[in-house]
């Protein structure tokens, strides 16, 4: 009887709080009809707008009460409404979120009577449940109803405001499209890093040596030793273009990927890294089945790095912990340290580094994604459709937790 009482007060709180809201609804049908007259009379045409962004907060502040009960959140799917008037209007009107919360609001406006007629049973309820247990020795009658009116105000809600296939979809578009714009940021600006490069580095070395090759032409009938100590340096030169190149093509796609995997590339780098570094793989070795495709093998090598670089220059701590996982979906990876924390991407991450270390963001990694090291981090991942979070309290830990999708 106890555990159906503190049920049944519950319940009748969420009853409560859903009567007030239908009565504010029915309330805000005064704003409804002034915002229709106005819009009809063109002058008023900016309200339009307006009172779609108020139906929005109205349809969210429901589907947060609704996972408040049922502990499933309801999605939602709304396009922005920014622009100039045209737009915004256009927005208002034509976005399928503002069909569903319409729909539910009508909806509503029925159903939401019922919880007038619901909450003042509460005092009748336990009289006669306090009468019919008491004296007949039988189970509560009125209360679990009430629970069960909560659960059908929820069930119902939950199901108009859910996003309509058509708003889901929008909303895929317009993300698919952003980071698409993110990829083709990020591959000029790779492009030209790699320009840069080259230019910069190999190129200028071997203009180097080929003037070395030259001058050891001119001198060698007249002075063989000049033309020797020539040819030593052009030799020194080669090889120091060798290198820039080899570096140049590790940023493009690291070989150590190809010939070891992601499990032995990733242990490659926690072991040059300077730092202690535990590395935890599951299901990523050779003899685990298939590998993941080259792109997800390269992006989740890089933010193992790009977090490895930050760990070491900015974290103040030398431990760090890196898990790999295949799971049904695709590849997962999580970077942890206890350092100072206040990581910093300009994208969601928390808090900042002290002054004195300046921002959390690794300095040699980051450029080839068009931003600071975390937020170049969290574009490369979205370029393949996956998902960056990136937990980091002043004090610590730092977690960066990386979902690539991909097909088994």
């Amino acid at each position: 009887m106890g555990k159906t009482v503190r049920q049944a007060v519950r319940a009748t709180l969420q009853l409560v709080i859903a009567a007030a809201m239908a009565f504010g609804m029915y309330l805000f049908i005064t704003v409804l009809l002034i915002t229709a007259i106005a819009t009809l009379a063109v002058v008023g045409a900016w309200m339009l707008p307006e009172t779609v962004t108020l139906i929005r907060r109205i349809a969210g502040a429901k589907r947060h009460q609704v996972t408040a009960w049922t502990g499933r959140a309801v999605p939602e799917a709304y396009q922005p409404i920014e622009g100039t008037l045209r737009e915004r209007l256009r927005i208002a009107v034509r976005d399928p979120g503002t069909h569903t919360d319409a729909r539910w609001m009508l909806a509503y406006y029925v159903y939401g009577a019922l919880f007038f007629l619901a909450v003042p049973l509460w005092p009748l309820g336990l009289v006669v449940d306090g009468v019919w247990c008491g004296l007949l020795r039988r189970e509560a009658l009125v209360l679990p109803l009430i629970s069960r009116l909560a659960d059908l105000d929820a069930h119902w809600s939950e199901t108009l405001l859910k996003p309509s296939p058509k708003a889901r979809l929008a909303e895929r578009v317009e993300e698919l499209t952003a980071t698409r714009a993110d990829a083709i940021a990020a591959h000029g600006a790779e492009l030209r890093r790699i320009e840069r490069d080259l230019h910069d580095g190999a190129q200028a070395r071997l203009v180097s040596l080929s003037m070395r090759i030259g001058l050891a032409q001119r001198v060698y009938d007249r002075d063989p030793e000049a033309a020797r100590k020539l040819l030593l340096d052009a030799q020194e030169q080669a090889e120091a273009a060798l290198t820039e190149l080899r570096h140049v093509v590790r940023g493009i796609h690291p070989p150590i990927l190809t010939d070891r995997g992601l499990a032995g590339a990733v242990r490659a780098l926690a072991a040059s890294s300077g730092l202690e570094v535990t590395v935890d793989v599951r299901g990523l070795e050779a003899a685990d089945g298939p590998r993941p495709p080259a792109a997800v093998e390269a992006a989740a090598y890089f933010v193992v790095a790009e977090a490895l670089t930050n760990v070491a220059k900015h974290s103040g701590c030398d431990h760090a912990e890196i898990h790999l996982a295949r799971t049904a979906r695709g590849v997962r990876v999580l970077v942890r340290d206890d350092g100072r924390g206040g990581a910093e991407d300009g994208a969601g991450g928390t808090g900042s580094a002290s002054a004195r270390n300046g921002p959390y963001t690794p300095a040699g990694a980051a450029s080839a994604m068009g931003g600071s090291g975390l937020l170049g981090m969290r574009r490369r991942v979205a370029a393949l459709d996956g998902s960056t979070a990136v937990t980091s309290p002043l004090g610590g830990p730092t977690v960066i937790e990386v979902e690539l999708p991909c097909v088994w």
